[in-house]
């Protein structure tokens, strides 16, 4: 059998945590050879300086972003690029004939109207149509051989997960889904606000944009795609003073006669195979099963007494719901085994 050549990869904002993430995983990945990584506030430092625990791992310089550069030196390229500015660096990407991963939301939506209405006026909405949704469990023949592929959002990853096998199944009622997530702080991005600052952090726990949050719509548009019709979800997210990890809490209306057999079967029969997906039954999962994996643990129980079906999973949010997938999703668009580079344990403790 002849030996596969490395896939000439380039990580374009490498320096915010999801870079880095997607830096340590793909230094370590069997089918990649990362040929160019860029920042604009490094630009011209070595990647070790920035991250030393990169040291004598990844040896290469950083430059500010140049879509004719990248293009020489890679043929695929993963963008960790704020929204907006994401897209005009995947259009020209693109124009060069890189295949593109990008984890920022600029393609995640279907509709330009509605990224407009919780963003901006889209920059690029011809590629709306061509972009596939990378949650792979669930759009895995449209991710291989994909031009575009656009990774979901943390919090969207852990939501869906959970509540898509169900809906499906029509085991629960889509009008009664209610979402408390509770996020680590890396999932804000390497940024300097005052909210994130460790004296507003430490020794606290607060939700933050109720109603508001622009995951809302992204999570709204695929249960529309798996459902059907228009079911607003109560989302709220929670900032949790750790540094990583999600823990989502579903809360849920069954049909008549659906107890924890019937949604652990649906579970079951939905992830069967799925090497990502871990299955902990009436056991709650805990951020700590995942942290530094591309798993997604799912626990499930139904509450006689309320008659409300809960549901727990819990992701990295840089693993799962970034970086990890984004190289799930890599690996099927170019034909590798799924869990190349990203078959890790969790770090426990």
């Amino acid at each position: 059998m002849p030996v596969r050549e490395a896939i000439r990869v380039a990580v374009v904002g490498a320096t915010g945590y999801t870079g880095a993430e997607l830096l340590r995983y793909l230094a370590r990945h069997p089918h990649v050879r990362l040929t160019a990584a860029t920042s604009e506030q490094s630009a011209g430092k070595a990647i070790a300086e920035v991250y030393p625990s990169l040291r004598g791992k990844v040896d290469l310089r950083l430059f500010a972003f140049d879509a004719a550069q990248v293009a020489d030196h890679a043929e695929v390229a993963f963008v960790g690029l704020p929204h907006g500015a994401a897209a005009a660096a995947v259009v020209a990407l693109l124009e060069r004939g890189l295949r593109v991963v990008d984890l920022s939301a600029d393609f995640r939506f279907r509709d330009a109207d509605e990224y407009a209405r919780w963003y901006q006026p889209h920059p690029a909405p011809q590629l709306l149509a061509e972009a596939v949704y990378g949650l792979t469990e669930y759009h895995r023949e449209g991710v291989a051989g994909a031009r575009l592929v656009a990774v979901p959002g943390c919090y969207p990853t852990g939501a869906l997960l959970g509540v898509l096998p169900l809906l499906e199944d029509r085991l629960v009622d889509p009008a009664s889904i209610v979402i408390d997530a509770k996020s680590g702080v890396t999932g804000a991005g390497r940024t300097v606000a005052a909210e994130y600052l460790f004296a507003e952090v430490d020794d606290n726990f607060r939700a933050y944009k109720i109603g508001t949050h622009r995951h809302t719509p992204e999570i709204e548009q695929e249960i529309r795609c798996h459902a059907g019709g228009t079911h607003p979800v109560t989302f709220v997210p929670h900032l949790l003073p750790i540094r990583r990890g999600i823990l989502t809490t579903l809360h849920l209306r069954p049909g008549d006669g659906v107890d924890a057999a019937a949604i652990g079967n649906s579970y079951r029969r939905r992830y069967e195979g799925e090497r990502f997906i871990v299955l902990s039954g009436d056991r709650p999962p805990e951020i700590r099963d995942v942290v530094g994996t591309n798993d997604c643990a799912i626990g499930w129980t139904v509450d006689r007494r309320s008659g409300r079906a809960v549901v727990v999973t819990v992701i990295d949010n840089l693993g799962k719901g970034a970086a990890g997938q984004a190289i799930q999703n890599f690996n099927v668009m170019m034909g590798l085994p799924e869990a190349s580079g990203i078959d890790q344990l969790a770090l426990v403790p």
